[in-house]
């Protein structure tokens, strides 16, 4: 696995709490969780987006480390809007599972959670589709059986406008302030407008307005809660 990339961020008073983001792919964190990290960043948490691979296989035609120099870039441009930080591994893409083992991801991911003592990792929905997207949903879980101090576990929806399966509360949080940032942090990606940005614009609406009308509020993101924490 490479050396994580760091962004740079924005400057805010913070508190001693955190969040941190896993995200198979350069824009799954902004599509899932943009408004709600802005929220948290507005009252003062640190966030973590951790994103698993740089996504070369978007564009075959391209050279894979020109790849990786434009989607990260995209990354920790969105990132800055959104105020996070934002770290890459370097996992093959349709093969997360044993790429993780062969790197020793989770141990490595053991040691900075542990480090951050996050209040709450999001992470994808079993239910999406996305091979990797399942693969990162199991990762987490995996890292959360292994943890002493355990952080509540919620996750978030890219490719799946819905949820059938599961019989976990939910979270919603209102992202009626944060709502235009995520959008801002979405045109950050023009490598990823026909590929993601474009095909999920609809869906992305979509949840926001349902979610939002849940709560009686503009705009909302939902999750759920499938691990409680301590």
């Amino acid at each position: 696995m490479s050396t994580p990339n760091k962004s740079k961020t924005t400057k805010n008073k913070t508190n001693n709490k955190s969040i941190v983001i896993f995200s198979a792919h350069s824009d799954d964190f902004v599509i899932g969780v943009g408004g709600t990290i802005a929220f948290y960043k507005e009252k003062g948490y640190k966030v973590y987006c951790y994103v698993f691979s740089y996504g070369e296989n978007s564009h075959p035609w391209v050279e894979g480390k020109k790849v990786q120099n434009f989607r990260s870039h995209e990354a920790f441009e969105a990132a800055k809007v959104l105020g996070c930080d934002c770290k890459f591994f370097d996992l093959k893409e349709l093969n997360f599972t044993q790429d993780a083992k062969k790197t020793k991801l989770k141990s490595k991911l053991k040691k900075i959670i542990e480090k951050i003592n996050p209040e709450k990792i999001f992470t994808h929905s079993s239910e999406d589709p996305h091979p990797d997207h399942q693969a990162v949903n199991d990762i987490t879980l995996e890292l959360y059986d292994s943890l002493k101090s355990k952080p509540q576990i919620l996750s978030y929806s890219v490719w799946n406008p819905v949820e059938f399966k599961t019989r976990h509360p939910a979270l919603i949080i209102s992202i009626k302030t944060t709502f235009k940032l995520k959008m801002v942090a979405l045109h950050k990606f023009p490598s990823q407008r026909f590929n993601a940005i474009y095909p999920l614009m609809f869906f992305i609406w979509f949840r926001a307005i349902r979610d939002g009308w849940i709560i009686k509020s503009r705009f909302a993101e939902k999750f759920y809660l499938i691990r409680k924490g301590d």
